[in-house]
């Protein structure tokens, strides 16, 4: 109807599709269009390397909605469609035809893109990254044999998409070889004490770690890639190669729009950008977090499904900051693990119950005794008593946290 305000979302991802969802939960009666790159309804991505991979989970199963859902709730969901510019003066996107939408309010939700690596042979035929449902289809491809034969993949970069990839592989009998530059796997994310129980797990499956290298080159052969070489000169070989470096923030558009950006888009608790008619959400959204007490950007599927409910309502007016802790969970064989809050590396470890065994928790603590963050590792009666300790900033007895006859409840000094 003319006058109807019109609300356009950039990024066709879980973050980009649910604050269309929270938009039409909360009556918004305007014009909402929804662009995405992809040509595939929005889905989440962690089934991508867990389930999805290890062929628990097809893809509708973790699509967001429907194809008809866009329809019934009058959601313009243009796929295959890249915005190209953005111009806050005008209110309006560009599209690649040069053609522009108008806005009233703008959502960006640009996702992240996987990083890759400055090496030669570095894109060639057969070296993977992991970021759509269709790279996972490509890796599943290369590994999956029908014949009784072993594939053999090379991991580079012990993170969390390299991890999971690889016990996923092993479930497929590939032989598997991850190659990370730090002394333990997940060190930037856990610190070594934590990594080394990851590094167990994987080597008790039979995955070659290969810690503290470095590569040089990927080694490649009739125009395809046939391993990785190492700065040793050893070389890793490989049917097929995943770069699980990291991701980086897709913060172009925002950048030359003359957002504020440093590392990721700049938002309030509100998760308005420097342009008040500018919202932003998902791994691009450097947020200040009024619980954490500064600024915070994780890529985590978390921020994707909750930050829009604070978007969609800061577009409508609704004041709404955004508090929640970052969470985010892994699955490996028979490790499943979940992790709140948020705690450098170096952090102090308490950890509770039997790591041995892999059913324990574990916190970080600052120097005051304060839990920064905490982690269940197959124990899933803990999640609430850890969030309530991180979420609390008390002070917290080490001796007493690490008991287990005392309760979570009662380690506060």
């Amino acid at each position: 109807m003319p006058g109807e305000k019109t609300f356009v979302i950039v990024g066709a991802g879980l973050a980009g599709a649910k604050v269309a969802e929270e938009l039409r939960a909360r009556d918004f009666p305007g014009h909402v269009v929804l662009f995405g790159a992809e040509e595939h309804l929005p889905y989440e991505r962690p089934p991508l390397s867990k389930e999805y991979f290890a062929g628990g989970k097809r893809l509708l199963e973790f699509t967001v909605q429907r194809g008809d859902w866009y329809r019934d709730h009058r959601v313009d969901l243009r796929l295959g469609t890249t915005v190209t510019a953005i111009d806050p003066a005008a209110h309006t996107v560009v599209l690649p035809d040069g053609s522009t939408v108008h806005y009233d309010k703008l959502a960006l939700a640009t996702g992240s893109r996987s990083r890759r690596l400055p090496l030669p042979g570095a894109d060639a035929p057969g070296v993977h990254v992991l970021r759509t449902v269709g790279e996972a289809d490509e890796l599943l491809a290369a590994i999956r044999r029908d014949d009784g034969t072993a594939a053999r993949l090379a991991i580079i970069g012990a993170g969390w998409i390299g991890l999971e990839i690889a016990a996923g592989a092993r479930g497929y009998g590939a032989d598997v070889t991850v190659i990370e530059s730090a002394q333990t796997p997940l060190s930037g994310s856990l610190g070594p004490e934590i990594g080394a129980v990851f590094a167990d797990l994987h080597r008790a499956h039979d995955v070659d770690l290969r810690l503290g290298a470095s590569v040089r080159e990927i080694a490649v052969d009739g125009g395809r890639a046939t391993g990785v070489v190492l700065a040793d000169g050893s070389t890793v070989p490989a049917d097929a190669v995943l770069v699980a470096v990291g991701a980086a923030p897709n913060v172009e558009l925002a950048e030359e729009a003359g957002l504020a950006v440093d590392g990721g888009v700049l938002v309030d608790a509100s998760l308005t950008t420097s342009d008040p008619d500018i919202v932003a959400v998902g791994d691009i959204a450097a947020a200040e977090h009024p619980a954490l007490g500064g600024r915070v950007r994780v890529e985590h599927w978390a921020n994707a499904l909750n930050q829009p409910f604070v978007a969609a309502a800061t577009m409508l007016g609704i004041d709404a900051p955004y508090d929640r802790l970052p969470y985010f969970f892994t699955d490996q064989y028979d490790l499943g693990m979940e992790y709140v809050g948020l705690a450098p590396p170096d952090s102090r470890v308490i950890t509770r119950g039997d790591v041995a065994k892999r059913e324990f928790l574990a916190f970080w603590l600052d120097g005051d005794n304060k839990v920064l963050a905490g982690m269940n590792v197959n124990i899933w009666d803990a999640g609430d008593d850890i969030r309530a300790l991180v979420s609390s900033g008390s002070p917290v007895d080490p001796a007493r946290l690490a008991d287990t006859s005392v309760p979570l409840s009662s380690v506060a000094t």
